[in-house]
C-alpha cells in the first residue's frame, strides 16, 4: 500500500558529525523532496554516558551550513510527532517494552557484569563464540531460568536488570534491502540484545524502531555499518504488530579511505590531511581541535555536490549539480552497493569548480579581508578590486588563496621565478623590454587589445618568439610562472605600473 514518503536521519549525539554520516542526511534529504516528502531530525541520545555536550548543535549546524534542512525535528521546529530528543520520550518506550515481555518476546535479566564476563572466559576457553543467544541464555540469571517468585521478588526490590530480545532459535530472517535485494540472516549467528534497563532507558534498539513506528517512517536510509541490526529490527516489527507498516530499509555503501581498504576515519584525514567532519571541532574533553570543510574554505555547495556522488550517479558524465539538480535526479537505484572511495584530489576539484562560477562580488569580501591583513595602508576601489576577483578566481581553489593568487595586482613583485630565469633570460631580453616600454609608453589606449598587438611588434623587432618569452614577461609582471591572461593582467595593472615593473625586472634580472 502507498504512503506518504516519511524519512529521518536520526544521530547520536556523541562527537562531531562524520562527512559520512553527513552524506546519509543528504540522502535521505534527497529523497524526501524528489517525492514530495518529510525529512525529520530526530537525536538518538539514549546512551547517555556517550553524550558529548555541543555535539547536538554541531550537527544542526552542519546541516544548515549545507543546505540539508528538516521540514520537522530537533533545529527545525516541531512537527505532529514532537518530541524529537529520544531522552524526552523516555515515558513512552515501556509499555512496548512490557507488551514483549507479556508475549514472551523479551525477558528479565538479572546478571551482574562478573555474570557477563565470567560466560564468556568460559565460552572463549570452548572456542565458542561469546554471546548472550537461545543456548547461553539457559544458564543464565534471567526470568527464563528463575522462578516466577524470585523474579518478582527481584524487581520489587529494585535489583538492576535488562530487558533481553528473546530470539528465536535457528531461524532465517529475510527481508529486502532497496539497494542490496532480498538478505536473509540466521538467528544463530545473533544475540538476545538488551532492549531496556532498570534505569527506565531503553536501547537504540528498541527506541529506534518504536520511533520511527511512531513517526510514521516509510524508508530506514542509513549506513551499512547497521545492516547487522536489520534483521533485529525485522523480528520487533513482527512481533510487535508492525510487520504491515515496516519501513523499507536501504542501507548506504560506506565511504572508504582513499586507498579503498576500510571506512574513512578521523585518523586518515589526519595522516592525508584532509577534513572528516564538516566544521571545526574541538573536543570539549581533551579540547583536540579537528579542522572542518568550512573553515578550510570549502563552499557548502562543492561539498554536498562531492558527497552525492560517493556512492551515486547519475546514469551520465554530469559531475556539476545544484541542489535543486540533484533533487530532480536522485534515485535509489542508483546507489552502489558498493563501498565509494573518499578522493580529496576530487573534492578540492568540486570546491575549485563552484570557485570559478562564482559571482565576483561573492569572492570580494575575501579579498578585502586578504588586502586588511596583509596590506591595511593601501586602498583600492571595488571596482578594480572586482576586476582582480574575475582574473583570479579561474586559478584559485579556495577564497583564502586569493591573495596567494593575486597579490601582484596591488604589490611589486620582491622574487622572480628563478627556474624561468635561468631557461629563459639571454643577451636579447634587455633590449626587447627596453623596446616593450617605448611601445607601451605611446599607446594611446592602454587594453589588452593593443597591449598584445605592440608585444608582437617588440617580438618581431627582435627576432624572439613568443614561445621563448612569454612566461618570462609574466614573471616580470608577476614574479610568478602561471596566471590569468597575460595581457589582460597588463591591462588592469595600467599603463605606467606595467612599464614600472618592467624597468624594475630589468635591474633586478640584469644585476
Amino acid at each position: 500500500m502507498d504512503r506518504r514518503v516519511r524519512v529521518r536521519f536520526a544521530p547520536s549525539p556523541t562527537g562531531a558529525l562524520h562527512i559520512g554520516g553527513v552524506r546519509t542526511a543528504l540522502y535521505n534529504y534527497l529523497f524526501a523532496k524528489k517525492n514530495n516528502g518529510d525529512f525529520l531530525i530526530r537525536i538518538e541520545d539514549t546512551d547517555q554516558g556517550r553524550f558529548v555536550p555541543g555535539a547536538e548543535e554541531y550537527i544542526i549546524e552542519s546541516l544548515k551550513w549545507l543546505g540539508i534542512n528538516a521540514n520537522e525535528g530537533i533545529g527545525f521546529g516541531d512537527g505532529p510527532y514532537a518530541p524529537y530528543r529520544q531522552s524526552e520520550r523516555k515515558p513512552m518506550y515501556k509499555a512496548y517494552v512490557m507488551q514483549l515481555l507479556e508475549a514472551g518476546h523479551a525477558y528479565y535479566a538479572f546478571d551482574t557484569l562478573e555474570d557477563l564476563e565470567g560466560m564468556r572466559e568460559r565460552l572463549k576457553a570452548s572456542n565458542v563464540d561469546a554471546k548472550y543467544d537461545a543456548i547461553t541464555r539457559t544458564t543464565m540469571k534471567n526470568s527464563l531460568t528463575m522462578p516466577e517468585d524470585e523474579v518478582t521478588r527481584r524487581l520489587e526490590n529494585g535489583d538492576a536488570f535488562v530487558i533481553r530480545f528473546k530470539l528465536p532459535r535457528k531461524e532465517e530472517v529475510k527481508f529486502h534491502d532497496e539497494i542490496r535485494g532480498w538478505l536473509s540472516f540466521n538467528t544463530s549467528q545473533m544475540d538476545d540484545k538488551v532492549l531496556f534497563k532498570s534505569d527506565g532507558m531503553p536501547t537504540y534498539h528498541l527506541a529506534n524502531v518504536v520511533d520511527d513506528y511512531l513517526m510514521k517512517i516509510s524508508h530506514v536510509i542509513r549506513g551499512e555499518e547497521w545492516l547487522p541490526s536489520a534483521p533485529l529490527h525485522v523480528l520487533l516489527y513482527r512481533c510487535l504488530g508492525w510487520e504491515d507498516v515496516m519501513p523499507v530499509f536501504v542501507h548506504l555503501p560506506l565511504l572508504l579511505k582513499p586507498e579503498g581498504n576500510g571506512k574513512l576515519s578521523k585518523r586518515d584525514g589526519d595522516r592525508l590531511g584532509f577534513p572528516v567532519f564538516p566544521l571545526k571541532w574541538v573536543d570539549p574533553n581533551t579540547q583536540e581541535t579537528s579542522v572542518g570543510y568550512r573553515d578550510s574554505g570549502y563552499l557548502p555547495e562543492a561539498v554536498v555536490n562531492l558527497l552525492a556522488m560517493l556512492g551515486w550517479n547519475p546514469g551520465t558524465n554530469q559531475e556539476i549539480f545544484s541542489m535543486a539538480e540533484l533533487i530532480e535526479k536522485f534515485t535509489l537505484e542508483r546507489v552502489s552497493k558498493s563501498g565509494a572511495k573518499f578522493d580529496q584530489n576530487k573534492a578540492r576539484w568540486y570546491n575549485q569548480q563552484y570557485i570559478h562560477k562564482m559571482d565576483d562580488t561573492d569572492l570580494l569580501p575575501s579579498l578585502h579581508t586578504a588586502l586588511q591583513t596583509n596590506c591595511p595602508e593601501l586602498h583600492f576601489d571595488d571596482q578594480y578590486l572586482l576586476k582582480v576577483c574575475h582574473l583570479v578566481k579561474e586559478k584559485i581553489t579556495f577564497n583564502k588563496e586569493i591573495w596567494d593568487y593575486g597579490q601582484y595586482f596591488f604589490i611589486d613583485p620582491k622574487n622572480y621565478d628563478e627556474g624561468v630565469i635561468k631557461k629563459r633570460w639571454n643577451e636579447k631580453i634587455p633590449a626587447l623590454l627596453n623596446d616593450l616600454v617605448q611601445l607601451f609608453s605611446a599607446l594611446p589606449a592602454f587594453d589588452h587589445p593593443n597591449i598584445e598587438t605592440a608585444y608582437e611588434v617588440a617580438l618581431n623587432k627582435n627576432g624572439i618568439t613568443g614561445k621563448d618569452f612569454l612566461q618570462l614577461f609574466r614573471v616580470c609582471l608577476t614574479g610568478v610562472a602561471g596566471g590569468p591572461p597575460l595581457f589582460e593582467i597588463a591591462e588592469l595593472l595600467g599603463k605606467q605600473i606595467t612599464i614600472n615593473r618592467i624597468k624594475l625586472a630589468s635591474e633586478k634580472i640584469s644585476i
